[in-house]
């Protein structure tokens, strides 16, 4: 590092996360300020059913003011183990319950000023429920696509959202590797 922290401060308490200021002195003598969000982080399902399509959820994204397709995800609780995490969002925007849980890897969704992680599982023996949606959720639609298609929609921008693209093509990876022993 080519840094020296001078002061660090939450500067805001939120629901989903804080903001935290800190104050650099750089080994060349300028000095720097760096603003953090502090996220808890989450899990994000890859839901695959048994005729290899995926599950996504169309939802209204408050920030964007608009719909978009994604994989099923949310936030983790406190101390909440994310492979728990994934299965009680998988069940509450889908209904569907996974028999099976591989977890598939981690993505740093904008670590140029985020601290969240997402831990990423594929979704797998699933049984339909009952959805169990939160207030904000109201709307929300499920539709199930194959890689193919959701490939399709990637590519001509139709799906943008980052989890949702980077949970595809570590599923791909992971799928074609076990599928190729």
């Amino acid at each position: 590092m080519n840094f020296t922290l001078k002061k660090s401060e939450t500067i805001y308490r939120g629901k989903v996360f804080d903001l935290q200021r800190d104050e650099l002195v750089y080994n060349s003598g300028n000095e720097g300020i760096r603003e953090v969000a502090i996220h808890p982080g989450g899990a994000v399902a890859i839901a695959l059913t048994r005729d290899y399509k995926i599950i996504l959820v169309e939802q209204f994204r408050y920030p964007l003011q608009k719909f978009t397709l994604e994989l099923p995800a949310g936030k983790l609780n406190p101390g909440e183990d994310p492979s728990a995490c994934a299965a009680r969002e998988l069940e509450e925007e889908t209904g569907y319950k996974a028999g099976k849980l591989i977890r598939l890897g981690a993505i740093a969704t904008t670590p140029g000023f985020c601290t969240e992680l997402l831990h990423v599982y594929l979704a797998e023996d699933l049984t339909p429920g009952n959805q169990q949606l939160e207030e904000g959720e109201y709307g929300l639609q499920i539709k199930s696509y194959t890689i193919k298609d959701i490939e399709n929609m990637i590519s001509e921008g139709e799906i943008f959202d980052a989890k949702t693209i980077s949970g595809i093509y570590l599923a791909k990876l992971h799928i074609f590797n076990r599928d190729s022993r």
